[in-house]
């Protein structure tokens, strides 16, 4: 029962909120500019900042189009043989079976008009090329050879993990939620990275680092699934947990992160630290990058190789593709809002009303998730053994310990399942686990309760 009720909520949620969900996201236009465009110097400074912050963090590629285009060689891939690639190229269908989205706001009118009129081919790659050009694939830009429609490379940015698209458009061959318009900060949790790399026809950048063979990799990337991205794996070259399941974990939320200490499922840094870091070590963009905790070579032996804490320390200002961004991207993040939840002022039912009394006493989960942050002011983090949980994935991190993830918009980010690496694929399992660790004695209907006010978060 307790089952059924969550799911009938999660598709209530999902026919509700996708529709409107980008109004929750604030996008200053020209009104606000012009508001704000006065003798304060802060506000002015906000503005600015919004506006380059968004920017970056939407079609900033840092330089790497280095390593995802001219090392990996992805652009000829998604090219294919016939339009001077290799292989048999990246159709639409093929790039939105591994989580691409497709922003509506890129795509010609006249051109939206031919897919709802399912006059477009989706399985060509001529056409994914022609989005690319379009800047319409989020997260990814391709570079061309002048006007032609010939990629020379491709590169990746922030928003390829961290956004999604709301379920405004569809059209024949285009299942809901694939194309529509942006929603930053939200986890692609259909995105399968790993799937991605496995198309590259030129694996030995990764393999370098790693010291390993191409079929390791691709055993390795192979199993990390849909909305799941291993950051660690460049760090100490672990790709799966003693139990033999990949150590892959989801991809987290990047909204919701104003006041909040530590931004990662085991607390690396702040934003500013993880932005840097994700941006030179993940991304492979071009920047400096300093964290001594990486020259551990017992814990972190792939970073401390190959000189991961002093990253490019030579770099000179002028080729620094990351550093000058790090403060607008910083702002535009802790701006975005955790998207505020359908439920949460319905009032069919007292149930919320119950499980909000809940959750803050016989649950005790407002202990750690205090709100309105959903997470402990100061240092938030505890260890493996207080939360009832093994601590491989902790011990990855240089503190050995797991973060209190912020509960704001927990309905946004459902899919994939809870915790850092989905064990629990449903919020009944979190509830059940909790119950049992800290034998909080919640009866059936109390956990009924606790869930529905969480899904009003």
């Amino acid at each position: 029962m307790l089952k059924n009720i969550q799911a009938t909520r999660v598709i209530t949620i999902s026919a509700a909120l996708l529709c409107a969900a980008a109004v929750t996201i604030w996008t200053p236009g020209k009104q606000a500019m012009a508001q704000t465009a006065s003798s304060d110097p802060a506000a002015n400074n906000a503005a600015k900042m919004l506006l380059d912050g968004r920017q970056t963090f939407r079609f900033d590629t840092f330089g790497d189009e280095a390593f995802w285009g001219d090392g990996l060689k992805l652009h000829q891939a998604i090219e294919g043989a016939r339009l001077g690639g290799v292989g048999p190229g990246v159709s639409p269908k093929t790039a939105l079976s591994v989580g691409l989205k497709i922003d509506v706001d890129a795509v010609p009118a006249d051109l939206a008009s031919q897919l709802k009129d399912g006059a477009v081919n989706l399985d060509d790659p001529a056409t994914t090329l022609a989005l690319l050009k379009l800047n319409a694939v989020i997260g990814v830009t391709g570079f061309f050879n002048g006007s032609s429609n010939n990629l020379r490379s491709i590169g990746i940015q922030c928003a390829i993990c961290h956004s999604t698209v709301d379920n405004s458009f569809s059209a024949p061959g285009i299942p809901p939620g694939n194309v529509g318009h942006r929603l930053d900060g939200w986890p692609n949790r259909d995105l399968n990275v790993g799937a991605i790399i496995a198309l590259a026809p030129d694996l030995t950048p990764v393999t370098t680092v790693l010291g390993v063979d191409q079929a390791t990799v691709l055993k390795v990337v192979n199993a990390w699934g849909p909305g799941k991205f291993d950051a660690e794996l460049f760090l100490d070259g672990k790709g799966f947990r003693p139990d033999g399941k990949s150590a892959a974990t989801l991809i987290p939320p990047a909204f919701g992160m104003a006041g909040v200490n530590l931004h990662t499922w085991t607390g690396w840094g702040s934003v500013t630290h993880w932005n840097a870091f994700v941006a030179t070590l993940e991304m492979h963009g071009k920047g400096r990058f300093w964290d001594p905790r990486l020259n551990d070579a017992v814990q972190f032996p792939i970073a401390a190789k190959n000189g991961f804490g002093n990253l490019n320390p030579t770099l000179s200002p002028d080729d620094d593709r990351i550093m000058s961004k790090l403060a607008a991207l910083h702002f535009y993040q802790l701006a975005l809002p955790a998207p505020e939840s359908p439920l949460k002022h319905e009032s069919f039912t007292k149930a919320p009303e119950r499980g909000d009394k809940l959750f803050s006493g016989k649950a005790k989960c407002n202990s750690c998730h205090v709100e309105p942050l959903w997470t402990e002011p100061g240092w938030n983090m505890h260890t493996a053994a207080e939360v009832c949980v093994d601590d491989f994935q902790a011990n990855r991190a240089p503190d050995k310990r797991y973060r209190t993830a912020p509960l704001g918009g927990l309905f946004a980010h459902m899919k994939g399942g809870f915790y850092h690496d989905g064990r629990f694929a449903t919020l009944n399992e979190v509830v059940d686990h909790y119950n049992s660790c800290m034998n909080l004695g919640l009866t059936g209907d109390e956990k009924n309760d606790l869930i529905a006010y969480l899904l009003t978060l």
